[in-house]
């Protein structure tokens, strides 16, 4: 099992920038997928964005596409999201996710694959 810690984020003003850090340990090798996800309340659980360990491959929500940006330091096992260009809509709480075991390169954005949560941090952005 994956342990993961977020941190950052915060509140922002719109059209601000915030950074999200998701620390993780337990890993115990094979390929996996890491993503960011968010839930605002009196709403389900959506994908921002993924990515696939082995070879860096990105994927992201269209609400948030060139907008944000998800990233990871292999050598210090941490997920980052880079959000830009915040918008109000933005407001939730804000988790990280692993799936291990994945098939080469796959990396859905569906929460009920993801296996590993973390605590959640709330980013709220104000207009």
């Amino acid at each position: 099992q994956v342990q993961l810690v977020e941190s950052g984020g915060g509140s922002a003003q719109a059209g601000g920038s915030l950074r999200l850090s998701c620390a993780a340990s337990g890993y115990t090798g094979g390929s996996y997928c890491m993503g960011w996800f968010r839930q605002a309340p009196g709403k389900e659980r959506e994908g921002v964005a993924r990515i696939y360990s082995a070879t860096g491959s990105t994927y992201y929500a269209d609400s948030v596409r060139g907008r944000f940006t998800i990233s990871q330091d292999n050598a210090k096992n941490t997920l980052y999201l880079q959000m830009n260009s915040l918008k109000p809509e933005d407001t939730a709480m804000y988790y990280c996710a692993a799936s291990t075991g994945r098939p080469w390169n796959s990396c859905p954005g569906t929460p009920a694959i993801y296996s590993d949560w973390g605590q959640g941090t709330q980013d709220t952005v104000s207009s």
